[in-house]
């Protein structure tokens, strides 16, 4: 059985010690386009050879930087194809903004387990702890396994977030690069459903697709760079649920609207009549 509930759920993950440097920000930072206002003083301040500021989007990726292998889902009592399995959510809070070296230890744990019937969605708690024993921050994230719900387990809560009943404050544009996929996996997301053809065909896809974490980062970007005067060190926390396919070469649309403390985010693909790529998206800032 590919998912025991019993042993899964609540099942602590073995910790993991990474740690960073003002490269890996700055291929970070490239991996989503950083550098196309290649003389724009704020735009390089993300990839400053010394002291770069970091997108609250790299705490996903940051204790994965240097993997070369694909992911394996393989947890206590999780055991699934990795061509079943498609990213559900991500979500950031951070107690700080993130330092532009350091080193940390990831724990983690199977935090909740929904079973949606034809479907499970795995929803994994990481949180960060640096040398000196401080929290830098936590991050959620789902995924959804088709194929493998029936184990009778709950449906799980809808976490939907309404987009509000008016034009939006700001509408952006950012095109995306046919090699953005390749450029983006040297962060360390070398899963073959973003570079290898035959593998995304085989998965139903027409050709690789843009790492969902790649738009998830793009998007973001887009909101603090528009709203936020490029200053991340006013985000607190960022979500979006993975709604939809980009693929390289094809453009987000970022539509921002404006709240108490927090920015909602709408993303769509210009290219195909403004299809989902990202929704209940809200960025939390002070």
């Amino acid at each position: 059985m590919p998912i025991d509930p019993k042993i899964a759920l609540g099942a602590a993950l073995a910790d993991l010690e990474f740690s960073w440097t003002p490269s890996d920000i700055q291929l970070y930072h490239l991996g989503l386009g950083a550098g196309a206002r290649w003389t724009d003083p704020a735009e390089l301040r993300y990839l400053d050879d010394r002291a770069p500021q970091v997108l609250p989007t790299f705490a996903a990726v940051a204790p994965t930087l240097h993997d070369t292998e694909a992911p394996k889902v393989s947890f206590p009592g999780i055991d699934i194809d990795l061509a079943k399995v498609v990213h559900g959510y991500q979500e950031v809070e951070l107690r700080g903004p993130i330092p532009t070296s350091g080193k940390a230890t990831r724990k983690s744990r199977i935090a909740e387990l929904w079973d949606k019937g034809s479907a499970a969605v795995v929803v994994q708690e990481h949180t960060a702890v640096g040398s000196d024993g401080d929290t830098l921050w936590t991050c959620r994230s789902s995924i959804f396994a088709k194929g493998e719900g029936g184990f009778g387990g709950e449906r799980g809560p809808s976490t939907k977030t309404e987009l509000p009943d008016r034009a939006p404050d700001f509408d952006v544009s950012t095109k995306t690069l046919p090699q953005q996929a390749l450029l983006y996996r040297m962060s360390g997301d070398r899963n073959p459903l973003h570079s290898d053809p035959e593998f995304a065909r085989g998965a139903g896809f027409p050709n690789p697709i843009l790492h969902g974490l790649c738009s998830y980062g793009i998007v973001c970007k887009a909101a603090i760079d528009t709203v936020l005067d490029s200053d991340v060190q006013r985000v607190t926390g960022f979500r979006a649920r993975f709604a939809g396919v980009l693929y390289p070469g094809e453009t987000i649309r970022t539509r921002i609207w404006r709240g108490d403390g927090e920015l909602v985010v709408s993303a769509t693909a210009v290219e195909r009549d403004d299809a989902p790529v990202l929704g209940d998206v809200v960025l939390r800032h002070n």
